[in-house]
Formats: C-alpha cells, structure tokens, sequence
C-alpha cells in the first residue's frame, strides 16, 4: 500500500482559515476510501479546542485519529503554537516569527517521521508553511534505506501567499549558504520559502488545471512567474472536490425543500419563496434570483457588482448578497439595499445556514472573481442548482460551460473580459435562458447532476502518486 504523508498548517475539523484547511481535510479522507494509507502532519494551535482523543508519543508530539484509521500528529511547541491566539497573526499582522515557527514545524515534522520509523512514499506540502520539506527531507533522509524512493510533492493553494521573510534570517534556516541564491531561497535579497519549494520539489501541483497555467503568466504568477515556468513540466493541475455528504440537496437540514434534480420545478421554487420571506423581497416565485455568497472583498468581485447594481436594478429581478468584508463595501450595499427595497437584500453576516438558503433559492449564482485559483461556490451553486455566472478565470473556467462553448453541456454562463458591458450582457444572456423554461430546466438538472466530489480528485492524486514513484 501507498504511504502519503501530508504536511500542513490547516486541516478541517481540527483548523481552517479557507481552502487550504477544506483540501487537507477532505482530500486524506478520501484517498485513504480508494486505498491510499495517509497521515497528517499538523501545528498543535492553543487557539483551537480539541474535542478528541489524544495520545502524547512525546513531549513534541501527540497523535489523533480521524476517518477509519488516518493518523494526525501533532507538533506541539507552547511558544510558537500553544500560547498563540491566532495561526498567522492578530490583529491583521502577521507574526514577525513566522518563519522560526514554521521552519520549527517542518523540522520537527521530518524528525518525528525518523524518529518513530513512519513508513513514508510520498512527503505531500502544501503552501509556503510547508515549502521547506523538500529540501529539508532530502538532507534528513538522505541516509534512510529508502531514501532514492521518496518523493516529494508541493501544492500551491494560493500563489499570493508566498512565505518572504528578511535575508538577515536565513541562518535560522540551518541551509547552506548556496541555497540562497537565484536557483535557491533567494527572492529580491529576500527569502521566499514557496520559491524553494518550488524550486526542490519532484512535484508541484496547484487547485485547478486552468490556474496550473495561469500562474506561469505574468498576469497571475506574483512575480514567481519565471520559475514556474521553469519548472513547467513538472507543474500539474488538479481540480479540488467539494463535499457531497455536507452540500446535500436531498439532506441538508438547513433549507426547507428537499430534491435531487428540480424536475418537478418545486425543489427551486420552495426553496426562493423561503429565501424571499426572511429577506423581506417582494414575494414571486416567477421573479429571477441572482445570489453572492463569498467575502467582501475586490477579488471576489463586489466593485463590479456595485458598478453594476443600478443597471441590474432596472431588470425584473432580484439579487441577494451575503458576505461580511471592508467596511466600506458594508456601508455601500447597505446605501444600494435602502434604495431598492425588496429587491436587493444585504446579509452582512458568516452565517451558514443563510448560505445554504442563498444557495437553494436562487435561480443564478454571481461569482465574478477577478481571479480564483479553484473556488467551491460555483460547485455548490451546480449542486443546488443555482447557474453559476462566472469570469473564465481558473478553477471557474475549469468547471462552468457556457452554451456558447457546448450547448449540449452548459451549466452556467461565462464573460470573457472583466468589465461591466460583458458582465450585464452575460445577465441579460442568463435571463433570456430563464424566460425559456425547457432550457433553463435542462440546465439546471445538468448542474444538478454534475460530480465535483473529492472521489475524482483523490483518484488524480492517487494517479499522479503512481507516476512519480515509477518514474
């Protein structure tokens, strides 16, 4: 059997921030269904509650269970993580000691594998707090019987978040000094820990197979560009999966209406005539809904909904928003909801079961993100049948097929450049698709019926796991 070992900041129960948490939760679970024997490397965090069982090995490390039988140790170091309030940072700063606690932890991670003899195939990273393993391991494990075997695998969740740190703290490090270097750590007389790992790992993967090659543009590669493209063929993209069990349509205990395909019609339309009563829009099951579920914030595409807003106003619909963010887009869409009572409702909470009814009750879901390395609202929004309408940008060109490109298999709509005249044409495309009911149908069971579950993403990691120990 395959042994993987993922080493990872976040890791859903136990700590999430984003996608990166989701994926290292999810996607060990997962393998280990298809028969992939997985461990979790993960920070033991003060700040996180530990509802479970845990067994001390060591005054470092302790261990959990989650799934049928997958490890999760801990590595504990009171300074660095047990005394810490937060992961990263408070108070919207980073930790000025980033780089000793997360060189601490792949160190200590790497001498926890050694020390207690775990069988080990592949050593899996993920994002710059990991992206020392791949040089680390090839020093530690330079002696191990099986240390020509082992490979090393690194994925990029987020290009934007690199791990820079300054060069006078390369010593920390405990690397040679020809290591920072152009072909090495160095960055701008900076350490960058992701360039390393980049650089050192046999094997880079990102989220999405449209972001894998958009990230060795210049438009979307951070200034690491150039490396990636360096390291090209090395480089891969795997879709991330979504969890079928937790976005249910059929289960989910937080809408009220219940199906599988809407071909009845009366999944979506319980499910709007619910979402307009507790957001006081005007009741009409005929009246299209636009729903935008995500934080508040340029990337996720609020200003060009706000730019935009006066112009989808003069439609017959409604739009629902529900993030929390800036406070200046709180105070803009809340000036928009006063001018255009019920028809424009403002959620400004993290409220989950309000996510779910958004979701369930809307006819379209807006994500206009300028750029998203995966995404999972457009996979819920296809799994409760609410068209995703889109920018063809990375994990969202991955997944929506506008009818324009295969008519046979849209799901969704898609604009092409991001300005405003596309983005209404592409609303005005969506509700000529609405006033014919045999097509907007098909469509929605099509989305319906769409599988982006972690199934098919595990059996591509499994895939390339078996290629990179054969070649």
């Amino acid at each position: 059997m395959m042994n993987v070992i993922f080493i990872t900041s976040e890791a859903h129960p136990f700590v999430k921030t984003g996608g990166l948490g989701e994926v290292c939760g999810a996607l060990p679970l997962a393998l280990e269904k298809i028969g992939v024997n997985v461990s979790i490397f993960l920070p033991k965090y003060g700040a996180i509650q530990w509802p479970f069982a845990v067994e001390k090995i060591d005054e470092r490390c302790s261990r959990v269970k989650i799934g049928n039988n997958i490890p999760v140790y801990l590595i504990e170091h009171q300074d660095y993580f047990g005394r810490r309030p937060g992961l990263y940072g408070e108070d919207h700063r980073d930790y000025p000691d980033n780089l000793e606690r997360f060189q601490y932890f792949c160190c200590e991670t790497l001498e926890v594998i050694s020390r207690l003899n775990l069988p080990v195939d592949i050593l899996h990273g993920h994002d710059w707090q990991s992206a020392l393993m791949p040089l680390y391991g090839r020093e530690l494990f330079k002696n191990h019987p099986n240390a020509s075997k082992i490979k090393t695998v690194l994925t990029v969740h987020n290009l934007a978040f690199q791990g820079v740190f300054p060069a006078e703290k390369y010593a920390t490090l405990g690397l040679d000094q020809k290591f920072f270097s152009v072909n090495g750590f160095e960055f701008y007389s900076q350490i960058n820990l992701l360039k390393g790992g980049l650089l050192f790992s046999d094997e880079i993967t990102t989220v999405s197979p449209r972001y894998a090659q958009e990230i060795q543009t210049k438009e979307f590669g951070c200034g690491l560009q150039d490396v990636l493209k360096s390291r090209g063929k090395a480089i891969r993209g795997i879709l991330n999966g979504l969890d079928y069990d937790f976005w249910n349509p059929q289960t989910d205990p937080l809408i009220p209406a219940h199906g599988t395909d809407n071909a009845d019609g009366n999944f979506k339309k319980a499910n709007k005539i619910h979402l307009q009563n507790i957001l006081h829009l005007d009741a009409s099951a005929e009246t299209a809904i636009f729903g935008f579920v995500a934080r508040l914030s340029h990337q996720k595409g609020v200003d060009l909904i706000l730019d935009a807003v006066d112009e989808l106003m003069r439609k017959n619909i409604q739009v629902v928003i529900q993030g929390i963010g800036d406070s200046d887009y709180h105070r803009r869409l809340m000036e928009k909801a006063r001018q255009y009572p019920g028809r424009l409702a403002v959620h400004l909470h993290f409220d989950e079961p309000m996510a779910h009814k958004v979701y369930a009750g809307s006819d379209f879901f807006m994500m206009p993100s300028t750029f998203e390395p995966c995404g999972l609202g457009q996979m819920i929004a296809l799994r409760y049948g609410s068209l995703p309408i889109v920018f063809r940008t990375g994990g969202l060109a991955d997944t929506v097929i506008p009818v324009r490109d295969n008519a046979g298999k849209a799901n969704g709509f898609v604009f092409d450049h991001y300005r405003k005249t596309d983005f209404l044409k592409t609303i005005d495309e969506s509700l000529k698709i609405y006033k014919n009911r045999s097509l907007m149908d098909s469509m929605v069971q099509r989305a319906m019926a769409e599988d982006f579950s972690w199934t098919h993403s595990a059996q591509e990691y499994k895939r390339m796991y078996e290629w990179l120990l054969s070649a």
